[in-house]
């Protein structure tokens, strides 16, 4: 059954009205009929099981035949800081991020960020990402679809994260495997947590000190090299282990 997402305001009493791209989607790519039925989200906790009504020009309208409250996300939000990687490596890592669970996803450039966007190029980005990002949040049956940021750098990514519970950076300095397992076994559902993972070449040391004078956890994901695409993955892998009790 095909998912849709759709703002809180949009939901009525018995019915749920469908507007943008998706009204497309569904007439003419789906190329789906009166009375099939769909799932549509609020982005938040609900989850709405209806069939199509009404399939007009510039919405649709779906009536509601029942409502749960479901709890497929994570009990925590967890934020990718991502530092920019090379060549299209970006998509791949918002599509599976957003598969393991991820809150939201934010670009960061570094000291050794090789890829540098003017803003027209960033916007282009950002549009693409973001439907990277919807798409497979629809795939993977999320209540949210997560946000992917602006490009921040360095600095206003530190900042951006100064309030969140915990704060992670895999470092290839950190500490024995004990100690990483003795933080991540520490960490609580509910708290917010943000990973820091560097480009291609890692994060110069300067920038791992800057962190760790802000309450980071410097942690190890092992004896072998990660690439920047895999690193993420393997954290929120971990967390997802450590959080889905």
């Amino acid at each position: 059954m095909y998912r849709f997402f759709v703002d809180p305001s949009q939901i009525g009493e018995k019915e749920i009205r469908i507007t943008g791209s998706d009204v497309n989607h569904i007439k003419n790519v789906l190329r789906m009929k009166e009375k099939e039925e769909v799932i549509i989200s609020d982005g938040q906790k609900m989850e709405y099981t209806c069939y199509l009504k009404e399939l007009n020009p510039d919405e649709i309208v779906a009536s509601i035949m029942f409502a749960d409250e479901v709890g497929l996300e994570l009990p925590s939000k967890v934020y990718l800081f991502q530092g920019l990687p090379k060549s299209d490596k970006m998509e791949l890592i918002i599509q599976k991020a957003v598969e393991l669970g991820a809150y939201e996803i934010i670009p960061v450039s570094t000291k050794r960020t090789i890829v540098k966007l003017d803003a027209k190029k960033e916007a282009a980005k950002l549009k693409r990402w973001q439907g990277i990002s919807e798409s497979a949040a629809k795939q993977s049956k999320r209540m949210v679809i997560p946000q992917v940021t602006k490009v921040m750098s360095f600095k206003e990514a530190l900042e951006y994260a100064r309030d969140m519970d915990v704060k992670l950076i895999p470092y290839e300095l950190a500490k024995d495997m004990a100690e990483t397992k003795g933080i991540i076994e520490q960490i609580k559902p509910g708290q917010s947590i943000g990973i820091f993972i560097g480009p291609e070449g890692g994060f110069e040391e300067s920038e791992v000190s800057q962190a760790l004078e802000m309450d980071f956890h410097p942690i190890t994901l092992g004896k072998r090299i990660l690439r920047t695409e895999t690193a993420g993955f393997t954290v929120l892998s971990i967390l997802m282990y450590q959080l889905e009790q």
